[in-house]
């Protein structure tokens, strides 16, 4: 039986569309091969995803005493949060609604068989 190493962000900060281009790219990937990606990759919220599997990492090896080299990236995703309304006003009178869009992300950690 193969235990789940989890890592939960709640409340990013960027849209989960703008996040799930970063996520689909380390998705099953090892652990190490998928840190060095997301630190030099050029997108915003690659830095926090990179943060959010460092930390799924140092889980598994502080509570389950797994080497990070057996790890794998088994499912990763980014789901939308609450969307924050904003309100601009625009020409003659008229309002212009700007949303600020957030995501939650979870990965989901395997050791190779």
């Amino acid at each position: 039986m193969a235990t789940d190493i989890r890592a939960k962000l709640s409340n990013l900060s960027f849209s989960a569309q703008k996040v799930r281009l970063v996520v689909d790219v380390v998705r099953g990937k090892p652990v190490v091969e998928a840190m060095n990606t997301l630190k030099f990759m050029t997108q915003g919220s690659a830095a926090p995803v990179g943060k959010l599997l460092a930390s799924a990492v140092a889980n598994a090896e502080e509570n389950f005493g797994i080497s990070r080299d057996d790890l794998y990236v088994y499912q990763i995703f980014a789901d939308e949060a609450p969307t924050r309304k904003w309100r601009r006003f625009g020409a003659r009178g008229r309002f212009k609604p700007i949303l600020r869009r957030s995501s939650h992300v979870s990965v989901i950690l395997r050791e190779r068989e």
